[in-house]
């Protein structure tokens, strides 16, 4: 069967692992600053999500086809984002080429779409990093069987993406994780943040990361500092982010609160995609280890 929240929520595996998802999506940042945009604040992410689904064909919806009309409305229902800001998402993945129009499909009512190869290698990159992280935790193999199946990611992601859009736990995890998670740039900082801790004990009411550097998020992330600053502030005032000094001096903590959202939300997204995975793939083979 496949695991549940609380498998996950009573794991010093997961933890370590999910820390280490955090670094693997920085590394796409990296490697991919513009197409890991697209993973840098919730909306984003999901109005990604809601794109391949609708190429490869949501569970429940009409024939698969992504046009933007399509989308716009998808979006719009699925309380992602406006009208507006869902067009605009579309017209900058094709400026950005990661969206193309289908040869021979374009009328003038109707131009169909499809992610590009770029797109798509780094939807299938982000999809293989949590089956891996999976099948360290507990010896699955679910990364081998989708790598033997052509198909196993057009199969899987609508599969996902439609669970992430009904899952609250996912979309919604806490107040201070949607304050970063919203925001532009936003999760990557957050991730940021979350890397940077080296053990949490949940009994202690704050997690010291050493000295963090704004000078350094600001380069590394392309956010201006009265973005972050503004960011750290809100996040500061709720008592989830400070520092052993004055503002913005000495070491930064996170509140175990807001460690806890954060791994309250990478329980649920594990869980969707372990899912999906046994439902696509077939069962996995083991049980996580080194629990509380």
């Amino acid at each position: 069967m496949p695991h549940k929240v609380e498998d996950f929520l009573e794991s010093d595996a997961f933890f370590a692992a999910m820390l280490h998802c955090a670094g693997e999506m920085l590394a796409i940042y990296h490697e991919s600053p513009r197409i890991a945009s697209i993973f840098a604040a919730q909306q984003r992410w999901l109005m990604a999500h809601a794109g391949f689904a609708l190429h490869f064909g949501v569970p429940g919806e009409q024939k698969p086809g992504l046009y933007s009309g399509r989308f716009i409305a998808f979006v719009v229902e699925n309380k992602i984002a406006s009208r507006n800001t869902a067009a605009a998402f579309i017209q900058e993945m094709i400026a950005y080429r990661f969206l193309r129009v289908v040869e021979g499909t374009a009328d003038k009512r109707t131009r169909l779409l499809e992610p590009t190869d770029t797109a798509q290698e780094h939807f299938v990159k982000w999809l293989a990093t949590h089956l891996l992280i999976l099948d360290h935790l507990d010896s699955g193999g679910r990364y081998d069987r989708a790598v033997a199946e052509t198909a196993a990611f057009s199969r899987m992601q609508p599969l996902i993406a439609k669970r992430i859009l009904d899952s609250d736990a996912v979309r919604n995890p806490g107040a201070t994780y949607n304050l970063f998670n919203w925001a532009n740039s936003g999760g990557l900082v957050m991730d940021y943040l979350m890397s940077r801790i080296t053990e949490f004990d949940k009994s202690i009411e704050q997690v010291n990361l050493g000295k963090v550097s704004l000078k350094e998020i600001r380069d590394r992330f392309m956010i201006s500092n009265t973005h972050l600053k503004r960011l750290f502030t809100q996040a500061a005032e709720v008592g989830d982010i400070g520092w052993t000094e004055a503002s913005f001096k000495g070491d930064m903590w996170l509140s175990r609160k807001f460690v806890l959202e954060y791994w309250g939300y990478q329980a649920a997204k594990f869980v969707v995609v372990d899912g999906v995975a046994e439902e696509v793939l077939g069962l996995a083979i083991g049980k996580i280890a080194s629990r509380r």
